[in-house]
C-alpha cells in the first residue's frame, strides 16, 4: 500500500471515528432530554410561620411526621453564634434578639408552631448533640444523638413526657453490642414487624434493629451484610475498589412496606438494599466522586401504596434527587446551593407527609426547616431542574 492511500485511509478512518462520536454524543443528550415521569415539588416560601417569643433555630438535625401530619424538627442549641445570633440570652441581654428555640418543635400542617420541648430532665440524659428524630405508628418520639457518649436512645410521648432510655450513655463504639449504640444518626420503623432500624452510626459502623417494645436490639449488619467491623477504613477513595464495611456516619436505614431496607452509607456515596434480615440486595452509587461529607444523607419515600419513588438528600452537591426506588435510577433532582427558599445550604433529613409534601432540613449554617408542596406526576425533560419555585 502506498503511503499516500494509507494517509488517505487513516484519515478516513479518523473522521468515521469522530462522525460515531459526534454521533453518540447526540444521541447521549437527547435521551438526556427524553420526558421521564417524575413527581413534581414547588417550595412554599412562607412555612413555617414567624417563631414567637424571639425564638431561632440552629443546626436542624431531623424532621419527623405524624399520623395527623404535623411536623417535627430538632435542632441544636450549641450551633447559634453568641454574638450575632442569641443576643437575648446572654448574661446580660446584648440585645433585643434573639434566644433559642426549645430542641424540639412541632408545626401543624399550616405551618403554625403548636408545641415545643426537649432538653435535659429527671430520668434521662439529653444528647450531647442531639441527632436525627421519628415518629412512631404511636406518635412517640425517639431521639438519637451523635456527640460523644451518646450511646443511647430517647423516647418521649408527642407531648415530650419521657417514656424511656435505650441503651448506656458514656460507651464507646462497639458495632457488636447488643447493649448499647454509638452515637446514633437516624431511627425508623416497621410498626408490622414491631421493630426500629437503627443508623448507628457515628461511632458504630452498622445497621441495628429493635424491637419497639422491649428496645432489646434482634439482629444488626454491616455493608453487604457483613459482621459490621470497628476498623478505620481511611478516606473515601472514588477510583478504589469498594469498601467492604460502611464508613462513618451510616446515617439513615429506611424500611419500605415490600420488605426492604435502604441504607445511607454516606461518605461511600452509596444507597445499599437490604432484606429485613440483613441479606444484602443491591447497591447504587449516587455522585461517586463526592468528598469530605459524601453525597448519600437521608431517604424518603413518596406516599403512595407501591412507594414507587425515593427521595435522597444530598447534603454536599445541595440537591434533592427524585429516584425509581426498585431500579435506583435517579429520574431527576431540585435544589441548588443557596440561602433563598427552594435552594440549599447542607440539607440534612428529609421526610414526607400524607399528602405527598416533602419536608427538608439544613444543619451547618443552614438552619432552617423547609416544606416542598407535591403538584402531581408529570413528565420532565431536566435532571436538574433547580429551585422549584412556585409557578402560580
Amino acid at each position: 500500500m502506498s503511503r499516500t492511500r494509507t494517509l488517505v485511509t487513516a484519515g478516513t478512518l479518523g473522521a468515521v471515528i469522530l462522525t460515531l462520536a459526534i454521533g453518540q454524543a447526540r444521541l447521549g443528550a437527547s435521551l438526556a432530554q427524553q420526558p421521564v415521569q417524575a413527581p413534581v415539588f414547588e417550595v412554599d416560601p412562607f412555612w413555617p410561620k414567624p417563631l414567637p417569643n424571639g425564638w431561632v433555630i440552629g443546626s436542624v438535625i431531623g424532621v419527623g411526621v405524624d399520623s395527623r401530619d404535623h411536623v417535627y424538627i430538632v435542632h441544636r442549641h450549641q450551633s447559634l453564634n453568641a454574638r450575632t445570633e442569641i443576643g437575648a440570652a446572654q448574661d446580660p441581654p446584648t440585645g433585643d434578639c434573639c434566644a433559642p428555640a426549645p430542641p424540639v418543635l412541632e408545626f401543624d400542617p399550616e405551618g403554625n408552631l403548636v408545641r415545643s420541648w426537649g432538653g435535659p430532665g429527671e430520668g434521662y440524659t439529653w444528647p450531647a448533640s442531639n441527632h436525627g428524630i421519628a415518629i412512631d405508628h404511636r406518635d412517640n418520639v425517639w431521639i438519637g444523638g451523635n456527640g460523644q457518649g451518646d450511646s443511647h436512645i430517647l423516647k418521649f410521648t408527642r407531648e415530650g413526657q419521657f417514656l424511656t432510655q435505650l441503651g448506656r450513655p458514656g460507651e464507646a463504639a462497639n458495632s457488636r453490642s447488643t447493649e448499647f449504640f454509638g452515637r446514633v444518626a437516624k431511627i425508623s420503623f416497621d410498626t408490622r414487624a414491631n421493630e426500629a432500624f437503627v443508623a448507628d452510626g457515628y461511632g458504630n459502623k452498622r445497621v441495628a434493629v429493635l424491637d419497639m417494645t422491649t428496645g432489646a436490639v434482634k439482629r444488626f449488619w454491616g455493608a453487604y451484610g457483613n459482621m459490621p467491623s470497628d476498623s478505620n477504613l481511611g478516606p473515601y477513595n472514588p477510583d478504589a475498589p469498594l469498601a467492604q464495611q460502611f464508613r462513618n456516619p451510616v446515617h439513615c436505614a429506611e424500611p419500605s412496606t415490600d420488605g426492604l431496607v435502604y441504607v445511607c452509607d454516606r461518605p461511600n456515596n452509596r444507597i445499599q438494599v437490604f432484606r429485613q434480615g440483613g441479606e444484602y440486595v443491591n447497591e447504587v452509587r449516587v455522585a461517586p466522586r463526592t468528598l469530605g461529607d459524601g453525597a448519600v444523607w437521608d431517604i424518603a419515600f413518596s406516599r403512595d401504596p407501591e412507594q414507587r419513588y425515593l427521595y435522597l438528600a444530598d447534603g454536599k452537591n445541595e440537591r434533592v434527587y427524585v429516584m425509581d426506588r426498585k431500579s435506583l435510577t435517579v429520574l431527576t433532582s431540585f435544589g441548588g446551593g443557596g440561602r433563598q427558599p427552594g435552594q440549599f445550604f447542607a440539607v440534612h433529613s428529609i421526610a414526607t407527609d400524607s399528602r405527598g409534601n416533602i419536608f427538608t432540613t439544613e444543619t451547618y449554617e443552614g438552619k432552617r426547616v423547609q416544606r416542598f408542596v407535591y403538584r402531581g406526576v408529570r413528565a420532565v425533560t431536566r435532571r436538574d431542574q433547580g429551585p422549584p419555585w412556585p409557578t402560580r
